[in-house]
């Protein structure tokens, strides 16, 4: 595939993101790893401008900068450090979006719809990913759909829905042992006579209807989104980004519910 000719605007934004992981030592390094000459300039962003804006005069288009791009952005370099690499990718698919490039969590550029004004360079990047760590929402729930809304170009909603919701039943079979699904397994894990998960000691009328409302919550979600998700064909039940945030914000809260759950000694 070849890449259009980067502007030098972008070159700039581009230098400016990937120097923030990298030392001068480092960027020698990378640019030799590349096979790109180095053309001068002090400061890390400089030095990194020059360079590309040479490799792409010498290749005619941006392939070179592309491949460097990847290069830098190699998973493996920040094993240790996963949130500096989702920050720096996130800002790397603001500028990307412009070529109709995005960035992938595999360190990866692909193509992607092009943005015209920055309002659509931010929605095209990771912004969703972005919003999810700002909700703080459960590890167990991006765990799960990290491939259909995270990963995938554009976010599956569809499939996240649904892998979203499967977390939860599988956190209740994996604390309970039950074999069970949906509201049969709200029903037996929950039941208010012989609870296999207790989140509270249901001494009081309070605590009875604590417990009965984080049933029917689990069971309401269920019958909301995992039902009608998984028995529909994707073109005829469509489900919107705002949805499958707020649908993974509930997730969330219900699997955070779920951590606190003690087994009981009653039997399956």
């Amino acid at each position: 595939m070849k890449i259009e000719s980067f502007t030098e605007n972008e070159l700039q934004q581009i230098s400016n993101i990937i120097v923030a992981a990298f030392t001068h030592r480092q960027l020698s390094d990378l640019f030799k790893e590349r096979s790109i000459g180095e053309q001068g300039g002090t400061p890390r962003w400089e030095r990194t401008l020059l360079a590309l804006r040479d490799r792409q005069k010498l290749d005619g288009c941006g392939n070179g900068v592309a491949a460097f791009v990847e290069a830098a952005m190699d998973p493996v370099r920040f094993v240790n450090d996963h949130e500096r690499y989702s920050e720096i990718r996130l800002d790397l698919n603001k500028v990307l979006a412009f070529k109709g490039l995005r960035l992938g969590d595999d360190g990866k550029l692909h193509q992607a719809p092009s943005a015209r004004t920055l309002n659509e360079a931010e929605q095209l990047a990771d912004e969703l990913q972005n919003e999810l760590r700002r909700r703080g929402v459960h590890g167990d729930v991006l765990a799960f759909c990290r491939a259909e809304l995270l990963e995938a170009i554009p976010p599956n909603y569809f499939h996240a829905v649904l892998e979203a919701s499967k977390s939860v039943a599988q956190k209740i079979r994996n604390k309970t042992g039950m074999a069970e699904d949906g509201a049969q397994l709200v029903d037996r894990a929950l039941s208010l006579n012989k609870p296999l998960l207790a989140i509270n000691s249901l001494q009081t009328e309070s605590e009875k209807a604590e417990y009965t409302g984080l049933a029917n919550l689990l069971k309401g979600m269920f019958g909301t989104f995992r039902n009608p998700v998984s028995h529909s064909p994707r073109v005829l039940w469509k489900v919107e980004k705002q949805d499958a945030l707020d649908l993974l914000c509930l997730v969330s809260y219900l699997h955070r519910r779920l951590d606190q759950a003690v087994r009981t000694h009653n039997n399956p």
